[in-house]
């Protein structure tokens, strides 16, 4: 096992679990579902927050709601050699940019952004990718229906 593993036990993984299928559990709620102490819980989620096993608490909101309702994927083809990140750390500068990935392949980058529509799009990529020195080529994939769309991830029973 390298140093830089974390390793969790059928308690930790438990509390994530039921933190990730509700992030608003209070502690005493954890606490009374797996059958511990209060302060046994909240010292095992401190110490859970320490590892970086849990990395934040969010709110998921409906883009509709908030008028963000184009979602698109762009792959990106880039200048800048192998283990150079220039490129990707401009694009996570972008608010509409939700993630970035580096990938295997012909294209360097993989992109999800969210905007209101097709002109604010187009706005975005004339804009701001346009700025980023190092993009050669985009390939875009606009999103018409979002079948699934889930953040959490499968939690081993151990």
């Amino acid at each position: 096992m390298n140093g830089n593993e974390i390793t969790l036990d059928k308690i930790d993984l438990s509390i994530l679990r039921l933190m990730q299928e509700n992030a608003r559990i209070s502690n005493a709620d954890l606490a009374r579902e797996l059958e511990m102490a209060p302060s046994a819980v909240l010292e095992r989620v401190k110490k859970l927050e320490q590892k970086n096993v849990i990395l934040q608490y969010t709110t998921r909101l409906n883009p509709a709601a908030v008028h963000q309702k184009l979602l698109a994927f762009i792959s990106m083809k880039s200048s800048e050699g192998m283990g150079s990140n220039n490129t990707a750390k401009e694009l996570a500068k972008i608010p509409e940019v939700q993630e970035v990935h580096h990938i295997a392949g012909e294209d360097c980058y993989l992109v999800k952004v969210r905007t209101a529509d097709s002109a604010s799009l187009m706005s975005l990529m004339r804009n701001s990718f346009s700025k980023i020195p190092n993009i050669l080529s985009t390939r875009t994939t606009i999103v018409l229906e979002t079948v699934k769309e889930e953040q959490q991830l499968v939690i081993p029973e151990k």
